[in-house]
């Protein structure tokens, strides 16, 4: 596209336009520029009273305060004791004394799907009640195991799942393709 001299219109107008702006300034300049002074700005009334003066306000620059982080909830670590358990529950969920009320098999899923099942389940379990569930992975194939059993910590230690969870045991200290999630009790 050929490039075109402007109108005399349309350089008025882009004149008019372009009147106010600065340039950048270079990150060395802003670096070395200080904070800014309080100032004060005019606030023209929408009526012109003779026996008024102008109202003044002084502006005051915001500072910059750094956002603070809401408390989380400890890591979920398989198998070992979480804070807030008793020891009578602890010591029935880590004996396979705590029989499981309801149980989620993870078999042959992809992670998506495998997490949104999960997800589901650890939030109707809750709502419902329901004070144990097993939640079966499978062992997966290589050495580091399956995709879903490497996951279901992370998963769990998500913002809106933590606070459902009290602790996660493996169902037996060889099957480490299955885990039991004792959740909290509901508040009411």
């Amino acid at each position: 596209m050929a490039r075109r001299e402007l109108e005399k219109e349309e350089a008025a107008l882009w004149a008019t336009f372009a009147r106010d702006i600065q340039p950048l300034k270079s990150r060395r300049a802003r670096r070395a520029a200080k904070k800014p002074e309080a100032s004060t700005a005019v606030v023209p009334s929408s009526e012109a009273s003779p026996s008024l003066p102008p109202l003044t306000i002084k502006v005051i620059p915001a500072r910059v305060v750094a956002a603070t982080r809401p408390a989380a909830h400890p890591t979920i670590e398989i198998g070992a004791r979480q804070p807030g358990l008793d020891d009578t529950s602890w010591r029935a969920l880590s004996t396979g004394r705590m029989s499981p009320q309801r149980r989620l098999d993870l078999h042959g899923h992809f992670a998506q799907d495998a997490f949104e099942r999960l997800h589901t389940f650890l939030l109707r379990s809750s709502a419902q009640g329901l004070r144990c569930v097993e939640v079966v992975t499978g062992l997966g194939s290589g050495r580091d195991g399956g995709v879903i059993r490497r996951e279901l910590p992370h998963w769990l230690a998500r913002g809106d799942l933590r606070p459902l969870v009290l602790a996660v045991v493996h169902t037996h200290a060889r099957n480490k393709g299955a885990v039991r999630i004792l959740l909290r009790r509901r508040s009411r």
